[in-house]
């Protein structure tokens, strides 16, 4: 996943979006802008990783077939939903 942060300082912006769209294909992977400062994308980016670990993760389950002990071993960390995060502005608290 390839992430263009500060998206709202267009000013200083080194890389175009364009080109970063383009570099992104070329490796195939996301791409996306975020700015916290606008709220833009900035939870969209964070879902984005999390579906992309689930996936892999899913599809090494899967190619793992049968055997447990190839599957990664873990912790179940419960951190709530969206409506226990208290809101301050543009970014959660």
């Amino acid at each position: 996943m390839l992430v263009g942060n500060k998206a709202d300082l267009r000013h200083l912006r080194t890389v175009s979006t364009e080109e970063a769209k383009t570099f992104a294909e070329k490796e195939n992977t996301y791409f996306i802008e975020t700015s916290t400062l606008e709220a833009l994308n900035v939870e969209t980016a964070f879902t984005e990783v999390l579906t992309q670990i689930h996936q892999v993760v899913i599809r090494k389950a899967l190619e793992a077939g049968d055997d447990p002990s190839a599957l990664p071993k873990g912790q179940t960390l419960n951190v709530g939903s969206k409506d226990d995060v208290k809101k301050v502005g543009c970014c959660s608290v």
